[in-house]
């Protein structure tokens, strides 16, 4: 990813004000974070005739899948809000590309093994009707696809695109912090927590996080566009 149009004095006089965005995007994972802890505990409660173990249950025929795209991304959204910050590619640059290789390893194996699971598991028809079911494996792909993309154009030391392409995936990859403060309203006003509502608000966050990155990489843009300006990789 690039360095951006802040100077280096600028960046090592301000690392609080720098990290304010991976500090958002990492709460934004929080609840994420803690509910795939609690699936983690209700696989290993195993069978019997626990709340946690009865609702385990149709991940228990093939729990690998589960349990890789938890740990992946989990990894792949705490660790990869920090490949966002202008500070840390600037103060860090080393940690930054290594660290970007594991994390994109760990975006792909999140969006395989979601695709994986969606088209696998026996999941309710309250818990995911045709539109769920066709966003997910929409999504599951374009993350997988945008990463590809975007180890494409690094490669091809094009750090504007490499730059916008990661940033897709990440936005796809945060979907579930977005429906966490979608979902929650409605849950609170009407009481449910299934149905074709769900589905539609879950929609509506990915749809969210690709207009917030639209946005992000429009405005990234819009410096390199003007006479003079160059960009290095970092």
């Amino acid at each position: 990813m690039a360095n951006g149009s802040m100077t280096a004095p600028a960046l090592s006089r301000a690392p609080a004000r720098a990290l304010w965005l991976p500090a958002l995007l990492v709460c934004l994972s929080v609840v994420p974070v803690f509910g795939g802890v609690l699936r983690l505990r209700s696989l290993n409660a195993g069978t019997g005739n626990s709340g946690a173990a009865l609702e385990a249950a149709r991940f228990l025929a093939a729990p690998l899948p589960i349990v890789i795209h938890i740990v992946a991304a989990t990894l792949y959204c705490l660790l990869g809000a920090f490949q966002f910050a202008r500070y840390v590619r600037w103060r860090w640059p080393l940690w930054h590309r290594r660290a970007g290789r594991w994390l994109a390893a760990c975006g792909l194996l999140a969006g395989i093994t979601g695709v994986w699971m969606t088209v696998a598991y026996p999941i309710p028809a309250a818990l995911q009707g045709p539109l769920l079911y066709a966003v997910r494996i929409a999504v599951g792909s374009g993350m997988v696809l945008s990463i590809a993309l975007g180890w494409r154009r690094i490669l091809q030391r094009d750090v504007q695109g490499h730059e916008a392409w990661m940033i897709r995936a990440y936005a796809l990859g945060q979907g579930a912090g977005t429906q966490v403060l979608v979902l929650l309203p409605w849950m609170t006003l009407s009481g449910h927590s299934d149905g074709w509502m769900r589905d539609v608000l879950m929609t509506l966050a990915w749809g969210i996080n690709l207009a917030v990155a639209e946005s992000v990489i429009r405005r990234v843009a819009a410096p390199a566009a003007r006479p003079g300006h160059s960009r290095t990789l970092a």
